[in-house]
């Protein structure tokens, strides 16, 4: 099974598209579903997808051919191109640098929108996803995977844009996650 979060509906909704998700609710939150997807729409913010993900852990048995994946937009430096997927392998937040895999991408989870350029790569929730995936032995696959939505511009974020952004790259996730 995998598992997908993310933060937006516009997020979500690329892959509701692609693999044809059905909706239902789990507790508080909008999930969509089929045979082989369950993904949650957690809402912004550190808390909120570390909630989200942990409702998905306590509600679904784990094995060991689950993925987990926190997939979503990001804010970037120009180096890194609209539409670029980047798959995350460590990230900070609070001043703590976590490692999240065998990628070379840093990302710095924050708690407000950034809007300078002090950092590499930004997002608001990538951190609450890992604090709940890797407190739990089971989960044995995770990935943290953004596609850079701007450039410390987020006022120019849209809907349309973001959903377009995550559509475009689902077959390279369906690749890097083995999927």
């Amino acid at each position: 099974m995998l598992y997908i979060v993310t933060a937006l509906k516009p997020e979500a909704q690329a892959f509701v598209d692609y693999h044809k998700l059905k909706k239902s609710k789990l507790n508080t939150f909008t999930i969509f579903q089929n045979e082989n997807i369950k993904l949650i729409i957690s809402g912004i913010g550190v808390e909120k997808s570390r909630l989200a993900t942990q409702t998905l852990i306590n509600h679904f048995d784990i094995t060991d051919d689950d993925i987990y994946l926190n997939a979503g937009i990001c804010g970037a430096s120009k180096e890194h191109k609209i539409g670029k997927l980047l798959e995350i392998g460590s990230l900070e937040y609070n001043k703590i640098s976590y490692k999240t895999g065998d990628f070379t991408h840093h990302l710095t989870c924050m708690d407000e929108p950034s809007t300078t350029e002090l950092y590499r790569l930004v997002d608001m929730e990538s951190y609450g996803f890992y604090d709940a995936v890797i407190h739990n032995p089971a989960i044995k696959k995770f990935y943290i995977l953004k596609v850079v939505s701007d450039h410390f511009e987020p006022q120019k974020v849209t809907k349309e844009g973001t959903k377009s952004l995550l559509f475009n790259v689902i077959d390279d996730i369906n690749t890097l996650i083995n999927f």
